[in-house]
């Protein structure tokens, strides 16, 4: 009696270790995405592409955290504790990727996938993922700001931060530009806002006052350009002003229709959210990331990739849209 005790016990034993080998059971990937600052607009709707990626792709969950404000040293501390939580990839925007260097080359160290976005200076990232050429996107501004200026005039730029590596592109990339036109006198260059549109809006106030004959302002956080059109408004410049920068089109509606805000480009958050994830996952699994890729979003069709700065690579699609007052309402967000 004991011994066919003891052949049931076996068996059951057996039974239990073979479900808890099966791969059925197995626990999902998890990939992290982390943003420079939760509750701005920009970043809830790359969640959704976040989102996205995870409900339709097997075998991997996701989801997006980030700072409650844009600090560098708050995003490093969640990627760390990310780290210490051992989660499988990290798809990363960093608020300012010099700081990130030693905790993301401590990432890879313990196997995690890193893959960036708005960082193509980066030495310890596998991948990094640009919407664009940064340096056109910036001249593409400022041609929109001289035609609107008559190539003449005081004419500024907006920065998230110094350390915001694609904004700092965006205003060098507008100013390279403007080289070519004797006329136009850049003033202040690069005023931090630190995605902050109430900051924006005392910096541009501060400005028009120092400068009162500026016309020209060059935005680059998605929120300058609501805090430069407030101050605009307010002084009653809308006709005398050409405000162009990074936006989104529900944000900022109410100045393009006033004309305090001439124009917005912008390449969709939750495409980017979603291409990030794509990304993190084929390195996850060892799949070759080519020139001629299509990664299943507009923009993004047919993307080519480059050597990084680092042992990476970077992948650049063609992704920018531009917006006026007569087709912002195209866009739902």
């Amino acid at each position: 009696m004991m011994k066919q005790r003891m052949t049931l016990l076996g068996a059951l034993a057996a039974s239990v270790a073979f479900v808890g080998a099966c791969p059925a059971m197995a626990e999902d990937k998890e990939i992290v995405t982390v943003v420079k600052v939760t509750g701005e607009n920009w970043f809830t709707r790359m969640d959704e592409g976040v989102k996205a990626f995870g409900e339709q792709t097997d075998g991997v969950s996701t989801r997006q955290v980030g700072p409650a404000r844009a600090d560098a040293a708050q995003q490093a501390a969640i990627v760390q504790d990310l780290i210490a939580q051992g989660v499988d990839a990290l798809a990363i925007v960093p608020m300012d990727p010099s700081t990130l260097e030693g905790v993301l080359r401590r990432a890879m160290g313990r196997g995690i996938t890193v893959v960036t976005h708005e960082a193509d200076s980066l030495q310890n990232t596998q991948l990094d993922m640009e919407a664009f050429d940064n340096a056109e996107f910036g001249a593409h501004f400022a041609a929109q700001i001289a035609d609107c200026m008559g190539q003449s005039g005081k004419w500024t730029s907006f920065v998230g931060s110094l350390g915001s590596l694609t904004h700092v592109q965006w205003a060098d990339g507008g100013a390279a530009y403007m080289e070519q036109f004797p006329n136009m006198e850049l003033v202040s260059p690069k005023n931090e806002s630190f995605n902050d549109a109430n900051r924006a809006y005392e910096t541009a106030k501060e400005i028009l006052r120092s400068h009162p004959d500026i016309r020209g302002f060059q935005g680059g956080s998605a929120i300058d350009v609501i805090g430069i059109g407030r101050a605009v408004e307010e002084a009653g410049l809308e006709d005398k002003t050409c405000v162009y920068g990074l936006g989104l089109p529900r944000d900022t509606s109410a100045y393009l229709e006033s004309g305090a805000v001439d124009g917005i480009s912008f390449w969709d958050p939750k495409d980017a959210g979603f291409v990030m994830n794509v990304l993190a996952n084929k390195v996850m699994n060892g799949e070759p990331i080519e020139t001629g890729m299509d990664l299943g979003v507009p923009g993004y069709e047919n993307v080519v990739v480059t050597d990084g700065p680092g042992e990476g690579k970077i992948v650049r699609g063609q992704a920018w849209v531009d917006v006026n007052a007569s087709n912002w309402n195209e866009y739902p967000f």
